[in-house]
């Protein structure tokens, strides 16, 4: 066998290439994206783990800043005075306000705000024609019922003369019969006159008899019916009389005049202005004794009680103040009390704003922080305190009672000669630790 045919064997003996099989290529296969999504969680997690471990191996969260921007300040034991700042402003100790009893059109004006007035003197006078109409009106109303009142009496006179008169002739008419029938007898025993005769002598002095009793008493009723009826007369014109009264002083205050003795403020009132009836006319001020008014915050209402004792400064001279009134009600985060001065000082003027220190409670001894503005940030449940070495300030929990304006005193957590901070917390509230630098 040649060659030829040898390579023609061959190549008849060799698979055939399939047409494109030289242009497929191997394609691995992808991960599902949520098997990715899930490491990317693990590692995330596993990262989170990692930092919270480091925290705790390293005390919490930390933040490093400058040790000359913060304040820090030594605990001490001392002395804690129990006593709170407050403003108050100087009002009159009494007030007498000056309303308008009945409504009217101003005529006259008599005095101006500020006059220092004694009780009695007229300040103010009003007319009011509906009101003088009405006294006028009380007043026939008050004379018609005497009127009646008058005639009643009048005609309870005459019954119990006209029933005097009937009693009169009545007696009279007993007396005559009886006298007539004495004769009548003497003369019917002796045959002389008829029986019948002295039978009807006998009925009519009976009729006569009766009559007396129906009349003794028909006056008596009378008398009792017609005693009411001028009681009840009586009664209504008292009250008559009484409302005529009353409608007359009513018109006597349209006189406005001043109820007591002291300065006249928050008088403004002109001629032909029209007054409502109980509206505010001014009010008299007492022009010698002061008292301060002052708010404090509802936290302490609890603590303030009367008698309590105060002080402020006036001219570089201490007064003294003690708490007289409560006032209960609670506007916007504080409550009012006022105070009245042990002596009542000279060169005070109304309105006046004084500087005032409300004592609490005794002095005692206790630790001492001084007062800053971390108490704002923390409420007092936790502070920054200074390492021994100055390196950091590392947050811990404690316990603050009451406050001042220059310490708070510390009730637990804290001991004497160690060192916080006492600068606002504003950047530092989410740390724990605080690392104490030089940048």
């Amino acid at each position: 066998m040649s060659t030829i045919s040898k390579i023609s064997e061959t190549r008849q003996d060799a698979p055939r290439a399939i047409s494109g099989q030289g242009m497929d290529r191997v394609v691995a296969r992808k991960a599902p994206l949520g098997r990715k999504l899930a490491y990317a969680a693990g590692a995330v997690l596993a990262a989170g783990v990692a930092w919270l471990l480091l925290g705790l191996i390293t005390g919490g969260r930390s933040l490093s800043i400058n040790a000359q921007r913060i304040m820090v300040s030594e605990v001490t034991l001392g002395t804690f005075e129990d006593f709170i700042p407050l403003r108050g402003r100087l009002v009159p100790s009494s007030t007498v306000y000056l309303d308008a009893i009945e409504g009217g059109r101003v005529e006259q004006v008599f005095v101006e705000d500020g006059t220092v007035v004694a009780a009695g003197d007229p300040i103010a006078v009003l007319s009011n024609t509906n009101l003088q109409l009405e006294v006028l009106s009380r007043e026939a109303a008050v004379t018609e019922q005497l009127n009646n009142m008058r005639t009643i009496e009048l005609q309870l006179e005459q019954n119990r003369l006209s029933h005097k008169r009937n009693l009169v002739e009545i007696d009279y008419q007993i007396t005559r019969l009886g006298r007539s029938i004495e004769r009548q007898e003497d003369l019917a025993s002796k045959n002389l006159v008829s029986q019948s005769t002295l039978d009807e002598l006998r009925d009519e002095l009976t009729y006569y008899r009766n009559r007396r009793e129906v009349t003794l008493e028909s006056q008596a009723t009378d008398a009792r019916m017609q005693e009411q009826q001028l009681h009840q007369l009586r009664a209504a014109n008292d009250q008559l009389e009484a409302g005529l009264a009353f409608a007359r002083k009513n018109l006597d205050d349209l006189r406005v005049r001043a109820p007591v003795s002291g300065k006249l403020s928050g008088f403004d009132i002109e001629i032909g202005q029209s007054i409502s009836r109980g509206e505010r006319l001014g009010q008299v001020d007492d022009p010698e004794g002061f008292k301060l008014n002052v708010k404090i915050d509802e936290f302490y209402l609890g603590r303030v009680d009367l008698e309590q004792k105060a002080r402020v400064e006036h001219n570089g001279r201490p007064l003294d103040l003690r708490v007289t009134k409560i006032y209960p009600q609670v506007n916007t985060g504080q409550f009012e009390v006022d105070m009245a001065f042990e002596d009542n000082p000279a060169g005070l003027r109304r309105g006046q704003t004084l500087q005032v220190e409300l004592t609490l409670g005794d002095n005692s001894d206790a630790v001492l922080i001084p007062n800053g503005s971390f108490y704002q940030e923390t409420g007092g449940s936790w502070i920054f305190v200074v390492t021994p070495d100055g390196s950091e300030a590392v947050k811990r929990t404690v316990r603050l009672g009451r406050r001042n304006t220059d310490y708070i005193e510390v009730l637990d957590g804290l001991e004497p000669g160690e060192k916080v901070v006492t600068s606002p917390y504003t950047s530092y509230v989410g740390m724990d630790r605080l690392v104490l630098g030089a940048d």
